[in-house]
């Protein structure tokens, strides 16, 4: 597995697995106890894939405003309440959590710059620098281990939680707090202490293979993806076949997912959800790219909005969905504001793709199973679809 140190852990551990990142949509308006935008969160692929109950925002609401009134914690009567609640996707985060959850949407974190995945034998090698980050300033590469963080031994540790100890999450670090790494490279072993910084994400990356074939990898939703994919298609050769990486996509926006999918539709239905029972659609815009060959790539992590887009592509009959089938986390999250600044964000429906089909404990099932070379059996489909047009 692998991470980077824009992914965090929760703070408190009654949470269950893993936060990945928290990601707001724009489906749903504020409950009664105040207005804000909707959110899809993802967890870490470990949860069960079980569709949960509908919690009730009030009664959450209730819960903490009773706690305030008797001079007790509203924040750990809403955890209490949720925790009864039996939804799997609901939590309780503090107003510094959200805010930046709601940072990371923009496209924004507090880190050192660096990707990193733990090796079979628990070692943690660092797999990117992101460039003009304080990782890349100290001269950090790719291939380097890291040793330890603030005197913390991280072998064996999982990603995540190497990623929490460079993002300070224990202690609310942020910009300008440091950290020190130990670090190997070869037979040198050393030491440096970095100063976190804001640094952007890098939610697109757009490659070229022979042939003209485009290769599109989005990693999450955040603010400004779908603009980048539809400028992305534009510049792609005319008539060359297009790869839609969504693997290990653990969601986002919504709306950032809903214009994706309009790049490559003129129009039409991308989903219906429901939100206390009341049915609601998405559309897309029409003008999108409609000819040109679509191959969808996605795996065991693809989750929440990318399903979403995953499944609007295939039932439309736009893509060729290729991989293996993915997460399973197709319900809608509607966060409340309580009485102390805190946020509750609580499942309120769940939404399916243009045939009807539910996503969430099912997921999507790929066209065509693959494993690690999914791209390259991606390429072929894309050939077998340019011979036949």
């Amino acid at each position: 597995m692998s991470g980077r140190d824009l992914f965090c852990q929760p703070r408190r551990t009654g949470r269950g697995a893993a936060l990945t990142l928290v990601f707001a949509s724009v489906l749903v308006a504020g409950a009664a106890t105040g207005s804000l935008p909707g959110t899809g969160r993802t967890e870490d692929a470990r949860a069960a894939r079980s569709a949960a109950p509908v919690s009730r925002p009030e009664q959450v609401a209730r819960a903490a405003e009773e706690a305030m009134a008797d001079g007790k914690s509203p924040m750990e009567a809403a955890e209490r309440a949720v925790s009864r609640s039996g939804d799997r996707w609901a939590a309780v985060y503090s107003r510094g959590e959200y805010e930046e959850f709601q940072d990371a949407l923009d496209g924004r974190y507090t880190g050192v710059g660096l990707w990193a995945r733990r090796e079979r034998d628990g070692r943690i090698e660092v797999t990117k620098v992101a460039a003009g980050s304080p990782a890349a300033e100290a001269g950090i590469r790719a291939g380097d281990r890291l040793r330890s963080v603030d005197g913390r031994r991280v072998d064996g540790r999982p990603v995540t939680e190497v990623v929490s100890l460079l993002r300070g999450d224990a202690t609310g670090a942020s910009a300008g707090t440091t950290v020190t790494l130990g670090l190997e490279r070869g037979t040198r072993a050393w030491s440096l202490t970095l100063r976190r910084a804001r640094l952007s994400t890098d939610s697109v990356t757009v490659r070229r293979l022979a042939g003209g074939v485009t290769v599109i990898r989005i990693a999450s939703f955040t603010k400004g993806v779908g603009d980048t994919v539809r400028t992305a298609v534009r510049q792609a050769p005319a008539g060359a076949g297009v790869i839609l990486d969504l693997r290990g996509n653990s969601g986002g926006l919504v709306a950032e997912a809903v214009t994706t999918a309009s790049a490559f539709l003129d129009g039409g239905l991308v989903a219906t959800y429901d939100v206390d029972g009341e049915q609601r659609a998405l559309h897309a815009e029409p003008g999108g790219d409609t000819t040109r060959p679509l191959v969808a790539v996605v795996d065991g992590g693809t989750m929440s909005a990318a399903e979403l887009l995953t499944g609007a592509l295939k039932d439309r009959g736009r893509a060729v969905v290729v991989g293996s089938r993915t997460f399973g986390k197709g319900s809608v999250q509607m966060p409340s504001r309580l009485p102390d600044g805190s946020v509750a964000e609580l499942t309120v429906g769940h939404y399916r793709t243009p045939s009807g089909r539910g996503v969430d404990g099912t997921g999507v099932t790929p066209d065509l199973e693959a494993d690690a070379h999914a791209v390259q059996r991606a390429r072929t489909i894309l050939d077998g679809l340019g011979d036949a047009s």
